[in-house]
């Protein structure tokens, strides 16, 4: 049997986290991580398409929390004691430097995740933290004071427990054991899958929009906006991660098949743009519809939109009818499309559910149900939408960890 103060099951972000900082904070503690895989830290290889979106240019505690549908009331006392500014340093303190993108991303300005995973494993080198691979966790008891966890190939003895797996059913079915909620997972931040001639050639279109997600009885159920991205398969973009992350629960039972609404102008409603092309057939009298876009809209979708309502590539504004402007108008602002399916955001799979957060607490992110045990990251039912959020709770609930350990 191998004995240590401290072990913890996951080799990703949130157990690295976690053990580089109780290690530093107390140097004397024993700590060994035990990674499944034959490579450890492998979600924060793929994150932001290779370069790794550390955190988010969110500096408030209360606006940081609006971006997690699940765990915005718990994560507010957290951030208090850990945020982005804290991140920030953390890594600045180990010669990484983060930079800002436009929409708020963090990422370190030399654009590689590698520069993390390396940070990383030297820390753990540098503090004496025993990395284990192929450590496939079968079974958790408590055996007195101490946790006995058995590996596909080894007994750990350990008097504290950091459970850091992200979305690992094995790990949850064994929490279960333990007499912990876990609260079923569903799929969250996924794509929609959308086969729909107004689309079928913009592949790679990129505008802002406003959607809305339909019930049966057409009433909205979920809005968000944001840029939209047009893929091969659908729609994608930050505009539709969102309404997926906020409506991992709802979507779910649906099976993926439901109507969206588009406002391809964002907050324009159809009166006021019918008023405004009433203008144009004035303005712009002996010019083709279908030739020139209006209200900044992409030409290519333009055109897409003016096909739709049926209106022929000769037509002038001076000639557009009542009934087409009527038409245009409301491809503009409230085309319905059929959504019939989902896909996986780039490699980044993220789910909503885990540990029932009512059995945690916030100040320690130890369990309400034993003693020395912690959780950090996304085993706990907390996600967020798309942009370094899941990081940072990876780092604020490790590093919170971290101080009750130490301590």
């Amino acid at each position: 049997m191998k004995n240590a103060d401290v072990i913890l099951i996951g080799g990703g972000a949130a157990g690295f986290f976690t053990a580089i900082n109780a290690a530093e904070n107390n140097p004397a503690l024993k700590i060994i991580i035990l990674e499944r895989g034959k490579e450890v830290l492998t979600k924060v290889k793929v994150s932001g398409g290779g370069r790794c979106n550390v955190t988010h240019a969110e500096f408030l505690p209360k606006d940081l929390t609006q971006n997690y549908p699940r765990g915005e009331k718990e994560l507010l006392g957290p951030f208090h004691s850990f945020m982005t500014g804290d991140t920030i340093a953390w890594f600045s303190k180990r010669g990484i430097e983060l930079k800002i993108e436009e929409d708020g991303r963090m990422f370190p300005i030399t654009d590689s995740s590698q520069t993390i995973i390396d940070c990383f494993i030297s820390e753990t080198e540098r503090l004496g933290i025993d990395v284990l691979k192929s450590q496939s966790v079968k079974t958790i008891e408590k055996n007195g004071d101490f946790w006995k966890i058995t590996t596909a190939s080894e007994v750990f003895s350990s008097e504290k427990l950091v459970v850091a797996t992200g979305s690992n059913p094995k790990i949850w079915k064994l929490l279960e054991g333990l007499e912990h909620t876990i609260i079923p997972p569903v799929p969250s931040l996924f794509t929609f899958n959308i086969d729909d001639k107004r689309i079928k050639d913009l592949p790679g279109l990129s505008t802002e929009a406003s959607v809305k997600v339909l019930n049966e009885s057409r009433k909205t159920i979920l809005e968000s906006e944001g840029p939209l991205l047009i893929t091969h398969w659908g729609m994608s973009g930050p505009a539709i991660l969102k309404l997926s992350a906020w409506g991992a629960r709802l979507l779910e039972p649906t099976k993926y098949h439901f109507n969206i609404q588009v406002n391809w102008l964002l907050d324009k409603d159809s009166s006021e743009v019918i008023e405004e092309m009433k203008a144009l057939k004035i303005e712009l009298a002996k010019k083709t519809v279908l030739k020139n876009a209006q209200f900044d809209l992409p030409k290519r979708l333009w055109k897409s939109l003016v096909t739709a309502s049926n209106i022929s590539e000769t037509t002038t504004w001076a000639d557009i009818s009542k009934e087409e402007i009527v038409a245009l108008a409301s491809q503009l602002t409230e085309g319905i499309f059929n959504v019939h399916g989902k896909s996986t955001f780039k490699e980044e799979f993220v789910t909503a559910g885990g540990v029932e957060l009512k059995e945690v607490d916030f100040k320690t992110f130890e369990s309400k149900k034993h003693k020395n045990l912690y959780f950090a990251g996304e085993v706990l039912n907390i996600d967020a939408i798309t942009g370094g959020f899941n990081f940072q709770n990876a780092w604020t609930s490790g590093y919170l960890v971290a101080q009750s350990i130490a301590n």
